[in-house]
């Protein structure tokens, strides 16, 4: 069923930059009211300024309930809710055994719980009324692991593992959950990260496609480029030998091998910074 996207009430996590921000601007020009939570009040301030009436935003802190209920109270006005897009998060690289016991912590408190206590507080209404969507975007890597992520990995096989379970919980009630899996995305999250060798350079641009693709024909699983998705489960279901030889081909267990530390520097102490005062 193609579900109409003009008039539907949409949050967007992470909604001010990056592919969220693509994301909002997509779905606003699609005739959606979004609301847009994030931490930045000034990134927040500049979305509004550029989709007007349609879009309404506010601070949220995903990893508090407490700031869930703020949130949901300020942008009260847009719902009913008919779309939670789960999409905020972070990745800092390195190797798990350099990194700080905080950032570990930290990495799980947004990519795993800030989509948990999101759908806590928004899906019950939705049971309630008996229809709803909810999307989580994670990453390629939530099913395929990238050494010097290994945290990041694991988070995202974490939110691979609790969208199936809760894609058959919430069926029954009408509320479809969907996930979205994209590789390398070109924005400040990825910095001076290589693309996988023979793979193309994805954009913000082009997940957001996808997420309003999703919404449009809710399926359980999407990814970015789609053509991934095949070679990855083909490739899985065959002997070690095979896997570790598509390995070597794509060079996708040495990608981050190849990071560039400068590039990478600004957003890595953006994340530190922000985990140390909490």
């Amino acid at each position: 069923m193609t579900r109409q996207i003009e008039g539907s009430a949409v949050i967007v996590t992470g909604g001010a930059r990056g592919i969220g921000r693509a994301t909002v601007e997509r779905l606003a020009r699609a005739g959606a009211k979004v609301a847009v939570g994030d931490l930045d009040p000034d990134l927040l301030a500049d979305v509004v300024d550029a989709f007007g009436s349609q879009v309404v935003a506010a601070r949220l802190d995903v990893t508090e309930p407490a700031s869930w209920r703020s949130f949901l109270d300020s942008v009260a006005e847009l719902g009913p809710w008919d779309v939670l897009v789960n999409n905020a998060g972070i990745m800092p690289l390195g190797p798990v055994l350099k990194e700080e016991d905080a950032l570990t912590r930290a990495i799980f408190e947004v990519n795993v719980h800030g989509p948990i206590n999101g759908i806590k507080a928004v899906a019950p209404a939705m049971v309630e009324r008996g229809h709803g969507h909810i999307v989580n975007v994670a990453s390629a890597v939530g099913r395929v692991p990238v050494p010097d992520a290994a945290t990041y990995s694991a988070s995202k096989f974490a939110v691979v593992g609790f969208s199936e379970a809760l894609r058959m919980e919430l069926a029954p009630a009408g509320v479809d959950v969907s996930l979205v899996l994209p590789s390398v995305v070109q924005t400040e999250l990825a910095d001076g990260v290589p693309p996988a060798k023979g793979m193309k350079p994805v954009t913000a641009e082009d997940v957001a496609e996808a997420i309003e693709s999703v919404i449009r024909e809710p399926r359980p699983e999407v990814w970015v480029p789609n053509w991934a998705q095949a070679l990855t489960k083909i490739t899985q279901a065959m002997p070690r030998r095979f896997q570790d030889f598509v390995d070597r081909a794509t060079n996708a267990s040495q990608l981050l091998a190849g990071v560039d530390p400068a590039a990478r520097a600004a957003y890595e102490e953006r994340v530190r910074r922000n985990v140390r005062q909490g």
